[in-house]
């Protein structure tokens, strides 16, 4: 048996590395296409370019690899049919299942180093990926203007009918400079002309044949008019070389693992809670005021801020691999701490005690009490009647209302987005797993299905989980389906249909009778044809 599973799995690798690679290829081909233009229009170095697109690999690679499985699994097991390698086994006693416990044994394997690799390296690598996008984005606005579109630089606002590429000749120019702090000044001019200075940090514009509209709020009515026929405006720090911040975006899903997702969600039904309770206030609130009821006596509630963090021991291990995998970020050189005040009768260095003062009793003099007034009688007051007006109803305005309802809506929306990207990262994992099932029963169905069976059977696995788990992600994100429901419902196909499509295999004798890609097809849109000749 020993034997048999080496040779299983040896037949089973080729296939495996060769799949994995040529769809990471293809994957990437598409990737660099649509990224080609902005990286060379950015005019950078060959290392960021290359940079950029070995950080966009693992997100490929989480992609493709559940895909090289079930390619490595119809391949190989449809080479040992074809071999008539499967019938000699079952021949001489070997079920099914015993074939298939060294393919499963591997499939688990895969499956735990996917969920690794899903749940450390991918957040990292997108968000550091994330992170050059940013730092590339700023690089020559030049470049990123757009015609009939008002393009930001700072404290200036361009527009330009015509911008022609690669000189940075500008056609009719308008700029709206908002830097003087006391007035708004508008610049219209012909032509232009855009280039960097030495040091490639500040952007130089000049103008040609333009007037300036300048307009000051404390001179209302007036606006100075002022021409000319050569302008030049310096745009401070306006970089052309590429600044490689280490600052890390804002995380989002995508960038985060497991357990800092968990961190957010408990975060986040907390504020869900929140505006909950906000909300059943404001409408006990406006029930009291419709009663005529007192307010009632609220007390003061401390908000629960504290960090909450999952996993316990497992974050070390993620705190080691950011460490590795991110640049690590610069810390502020913590203040010198003031030296303590002296006490007001400290003794300086080099200098003679002082004495105590003397201390005087105050002499506090005695005064005669107050001689007794005699008291006179009070003039009886005719009684008068005060009537009191009640406050007025006051009750919740619509926008206290709806900002309460919006809270609680965006954090259980929060809530599910979290969720979601939790389970999908578990759903592609085990996807490893239940592409060996349902690889198996179809390679083992149609033992001479040959390639067309790995290509056309493996795109039609592939649509269906790619498919249910996509639509599942944009259901559960609108709520109308629970995530682990919306995640887990292509595994569960899939794997039912490979356990039931295994039984039945198990049931018959192998043979290389048959099995082709006819077979397959049949079994695949069969009943539409005889349901067709019934009608």
């Amino acid at each position: 048996m020993r034997l048999l599973r080496r040779h299983i799995l040896r037949t089973l690798a080729a296939p495996f590395f060769f799949s994995l690679a040529a769809l990471t290829g293809m994957l990437m081909v598409n990737q660099l296409a649509r990224r080609f233009g902005d990286l060379v229009g950015k005019d950078l170095p060959g290392s960021v370019i290359f940079e950029v697109l070995a950080l966009s690999i693992p997100f490929i690679i989480a992609l493709t690899l559940p895909m090289a499985v079930l390619v490595a699994i119809l391949y190989g097991f449809s080479q040992l049919g074809s071999d008539s390698e499967i019938t000699a086994m079952r021949a001489n006693g070997i079920s099914v299942f015993q074939m298939l416990r060294p393919v499963l044994g591997a499939g688990l394997l895969i499956t735990a180093v996917n969920f690794l690799f899903v749940d450390q390296i991918l957040p990292r690598t997108n968000a550091r990926l994330k992170s050059l996008q940013g730092n590339i984005g700023r690089k020559k606005p030049a470049f990123q203007m757009r015609e009939q579109a008002i393009n930001d630089l700072n404290v200036y606002f361009i527009r330009a009918s015509r911008i022609f590429a690669g000189s940075g000749r500008l056609r009719d120019v308008t700029i709206y400079d908002l830097s003087p702090a006391d007035a708004r000044r508008v610049i219209y001019a012909d032509s232009g002309q855009m280039s960097f200075d030495q040091n490639q940090v500040d952007l130089i514009l000049y103008l040609y044949s333009g007037v300036v509209h300048e307009f000051k709020p404390s001179v209302p009515g007036q606006v100075q008019l002022t021409r000319f026929i050569t302008n030049t405006i310096r745009v401070r720090d306006v970089q052309n070389l590429l600044d490689r911040n280490t600052a890390i975006y804002d995380k989002g899903d995508r960038e985060m693992s497991t357990c800092e997702m968990m961190d957010e969600v408990s975060r986040s039904r907390q504020a869900a809670v929140q505006a909950e309770r906000r909300r059943g206030e404001l409408v006990e609130q406006d029930l009291r005021a419709l009663m005529g009821l007192a307010a009632p006596v609220r007390r003061s509630r401390t908000t629960d801020t504290a960090v909450v963090r999952h996993c316990g021991l497992w974050r070390t291990f993620e705190d080691k691999i950011e460490l590795w995998l991110l640049p690590e970020e610069a810390h502020a050189q913590s203040p010198t701490p003031a030296p303590a005040p002296a006490p007001p009768n400290a003794q300086a260095p080099g200098q003679q005690p002082a004495r105590p003062p003397i201390q005087q009793t105050p002499i506090v003099p005695v005064v005669p009490p107050p001689a007794p007034v005699p008291q006179q009688p009070v003039p009886q007051q005719p009684a008068v009647t005060v009537t009191t007006t009640p406050n007025p109803v006051i009750y919740t305005t619509p926008a206290e209302v709806l900002a309460a309802r919006d809270d609680a809506r965006a954090t259980r929306a929060r809530v599910n987005q979290y969720l979601v990207e939790i389970h999908k990262k578990y759903a592609i994992s085990v996807a490893c797993f239940t592409f060996v099932l349902i690889g198996v029963a179809m390679a083992l169905r149609f033992p001479r299905g040959g390639m067309g069976l790995v290509i056309g059977g493996g795109l039609v696995v592939f649509a269906i989980f790619y498919i249910a788990l996509t639509g599942g992600e944009s259901l559960a994100d609108r709520g109308y389906v629970t995530p682990a429901v919306a995640m887990w419902i292509s595994n569960v196909t899939v794997g039912i249909a490979g356990i039931v499509g295994l039984i039945r295999v198990n049931r018959e004798f192998g043979s290389t009778r048959g099995g082709d890609l006819g077979d397959f097809f049949e079994s695949m849109f069969g009943w539409l044809r005889r349901r067709r000749r019934e009608t």
